[in-house]
């Protein structure tokens, strides 16, 4: 008989031992509490959903990543969440149906059927924020800002914040008049910084000079703030969308750098990520020696069209696991707990409850309890009968 270790979890489902568990709780907590400070109210959405509702927008670029079964009551198919986002704009566009800008904020646990990354995490603890219903550069601004103030509060510095627009490819694109099939192809060009492979099919497309130089220098644009002085210059000849883009971009950078002067900004103006579902901005967060963003958010107007409220829409995500393997979190320090005797007198119960509410940790000895258990409690006082009542001393 083959032994069976029944404690094994499956690859990539995680679980948090006491002190871990703790420190993730605090980060937690304070990070609601910093975006209910600038605004965000907390939704809490389900864990599973009808997968009809889940496929919309964001949400059909991760069907293959999420666990499906079947509802035995309704027989529809089911899913299991494997990103908050699409749930957040279903509340805000049917759940709220407010004409209003909404800020809302998440925290909660999804589920893949594989890692993002290698050796990574399938059951993340999601964290984000989303404001739905403006479309000016503030709320981009806003929430790029809280994407720092959420690395800042994980204790992560030297953060790079990596910028691009998805309307500069489109813009492109549109003006060479690729094919569907073309544009595909230079999008996965793009995506693999592949240059010379890029001007080689540029001159079998036998595209004009002016568009060709145009698509030859997209994947060159990359750099500091500057580059988009470069990019005005390189991309002159560009259609309205694409110089609004640029705009766009030199607007909101100036506004960042202001505000966090101490972030540093990389311009890509071929970073296409969610290129399917971003209609503007697109970001994401890396720290210097770490191969992957930490964080990532953008644009993705009208996220809400499929459940009645077409709506602009801006947010950013993280994982909460993340933030505190790559920051410094500096959990506040608590008090070191109360042992409690067993004595049943009223009168220590009272005084046990006053020290709780008072938030004092206060634990009661076991019967069984040896003097090597309560040392590993960590107590430094106790509560003993003195002169017929009871006090709080030091051990």
């Amino acid at each position: 008989m083959t032994d069976t270790n029944y404690w094994v979890l499956p690859d990539g489902i995680n679980e948090a031992l006491p002190d871990e568990a703790e420190t993730m709780e605090a980060l937690r907590r304070q990070l609601i509490d910093t975006y209910k400070s600038w605004g965000y109210r907390f939704v809490m959405p389900p864990l599973v959903e009808y997968m009809d509702s889940l496929r919309t927008g964001v949400g059909s670029l991760l069907d293959l990543q999420t666990f499906k079964v079947t509802d035995q009551l309704s027989g529809r198919q089911l899913g299991i969440r494997a990103d908050i986002t699409p749930q957040v704009a279903r509340i805000d566009a049917h759940g709220l149906k407010s004409e209003h800008p909404n800020r809302l904020c998440y925290i909660g646990r999804v589920l893949r059927t594989q890692s993002q990354h290698f050796e990574g995490s399938r059951s993340p603890l999601q964290v984000g924020a989303e404001l739905f219903g403006s479309m000016g550069i503030e709320s981009d601004c806003e929430l790029i800002s809280l994407m720092l103030e959420t690395l800042g509060t994980a204790g992560i510095q030297d953060v790079v914040i990596d910028i691009g627009h998805v309307d500069i490819f489109r813009g492109l694109s549109a003006q060479a008049g690729l094919s569907e099939k073309e544009e595909k192809q230079f999008f996965n060009m793009l995506e693999r910084k592949s240059i010379p492979e890029i001007d080689d099919w540029i001159k079998d497309c036998n595209l004009q000079k002016q568009i060709g130089d145009m698509l030859s220098a997209l994947p060159r644009l990359s750099g500091s703030i500057d580059v988009l002085e470069e990019a005005k210059k390189a991309l002159s000849n560009a259609d309205r969308d694409v110089q609004q883009a640029l705009d766009y971009l030199t607007a909101l950078t100036k506004r960042l750098t202001n505000n966090w002067p101490n972030a540093t900004i990389h311009i890509d103006l071929s970073e296409l990520r969610g290129y399917s579902y971003h209609t503007g901005i697109v970001y994401a967060a890396y720290v210097p020696s770490f191969g992957r963003e930490i964080a990532r958010g953008g644009r993705y107007d009208d996220i809400g069209k499929h459940f009645g409220n077409a709506r602009p829409a801006t947010g950013f995500s993280t994982n909460l696991g993340l933030l505190l393997e790559m920051g410094n979190y500096q959990q506040q320090a608590s008090k070191q707990p109360i042992l409690a005797p067993t004595d049943s007198d009223q009168a220590l119960y009272a005084l046990i409850k006053q020290l709780r509410d008072n938030g004092e940790v206060v634990i009661r000895q076991l019967d069984n309890q040896t003097q090597k258990d309560c040392e590993i409690l960590n107590c430094n006082r106790k509560i003993v009968s003195k002169d017929g009542d009871w006090a709080v001393v030091d051990i």
